[in-house]
């Protein structure tokens, strides 16, 4: 168990990243590759993933280079996802511990893949090789993993990683902005509800606002505390990750929180490759275009059937279809379902044309 300690102070500093970490999220991806657990929430992604890495041929290298330096186990280096937290010198790490693993570097949301990149290759070969001989004696090594230290070799490597960034992480950008928006929207609106007690208090089964102290559920023989001290949370909400929430592990760096966002089994995403046209063909009306314009602040099916007076039934129907069109994306809110927009959804209601649906 991770308990956090909370003052008022930090309460009021508390806040909610805005956009995803690019290198954090190729590491929890490639956890996804790894095992059957959470896939359920990522199906359409692992059967383009699957798909897309043959076609690029990258799926041994994936398998060869990639999952062994990131296995899913309770351990893996700390220089493969760097971060520049708030206040942190450019080039300075941090340290990050989860329910899988302890030692983790954890990092200012907002960072794009470049600078990520940037940090990997400036790590000192030192800490290269010291925690490369962690990864051997936790959970193994492959034979070449010490030759990282080297900066040819790890400069090979980061185009790996860019090649896998780009073929099945970052098509999906879109997708994980929308979830990232809609957690931002959820924990707002407990916010305006409840204060800073409604915030905490849906932040997800493993999670228990228990006011000072949020509980964290960690793996058994885990037991730590963090006290706050008036610095605040950032709360990062992670789109590929299924497992246990992360947290700092040295006290004295900005606390941050990862913790999985909550998936919709059904209906799947869209594939990201399908043509625009194909994912707003079902866009077609006035009562359809009203409710995206309804759903541009976050709005329940009971709001949006308000807004547009239509019935709550019809309401639902009309968003499940501009959900499946890449238009908007619902996350549950205690008894009640949340739609709001993706990106897609909100540049429709900003081109010239988005009024314009006449028909049924």
């Amino acid at each position: 168990m991770l308990r956090i300690h909370f003052s008022d102070a930090d309460l009021v500093r508390t806040r909610v990243a805005d956009v995803p970490d690019p290198l954090w999220e190729i590491a929890v991806s490639l956890h996804r590759l790894q095992t059957r657990k959470g896939r359920y929430a990522h199906a359409a992604w692992y059967r383009t993933a699957r798909r897309v890495l043959r076609e690029k041929g990258l799926e041994r290298a994936v398998r060869e280079t990639l999952i062994p330096t990131y296995p899913r186990a309770r351990y893996f280096p700390d220089f493969l996802t760097p971060g520049q937290a708030p206040g942190q010198a450019p080039g300075q790490t941090s340290g990050r511990a989860s329910g899988r693993a302890s030692g983790r570097s954890a990092g200012r949301a907002g960072m794009s893949f470049r600078d990520g990149a940037e940090l990997l290759l400036a790590a000192p070969p030192s800490r290269v090789r010291a925690e490369v001989g962690r990864l051997a004696r936790t959970v193994g090594a492959p034979s070449w993993a010490p030759r990282l230290a080297e900066s040819a070799e790890r400069g090979e490597f980061v185009r790996l990683l860019r090649a896998y960034y780009e073929a099945v992480v970052e098509p999906w950008s879109d997708h994980m902005q929308a979830r990232l928006e809609a957690e931002r929207t959820v924990r707002l609106r407990g916010l305006l509800d409840g204060g800073s007690d409604g915030m905490l208090a849906g932040l997800g089964p493993a999670m228990h606002w228990r006011a000072p102290v949020l509980e964290v559920r960690y793996p058994a023989g885990v037991d730590r505390d963090l006290r706050l001290d008036g610095r605040g949370l950032t709360l990062v909400p992670s789109y590929f990750a299924a497992d246990a929430p992360v947290s700092l592990a040295d006290p004295e760096l900005p606390p941050v929180l990862w913790y999985p966002v909550h998936h919709r089994p059904a209906p799947v995403p869209p594939d990201p490759g399908l043509p625009p046209e194909q994912r707003l063909a079902a866009l077609l009306g006035r009562a359809r275009a009203a409710v995206l314009h309804a759903a541009a602040h976050g709005a329940t099916t009971g709001e949006l059937a308000r807004a547009t007076g239509v019935s709550a039934s019809a309401a639902s129907r009309h968003a499940g279809t501009l959900r499946d069109a890449g238009l908007i994306t619902t996350v549950r809110d205690g008894n009640s379902v949340l739609h709001t927009l993706t990106p897609a959804g909100a540049g429709l209601l900003r081109a010239p044309s988005a009024g314009a649906g006449d028909r049924r």
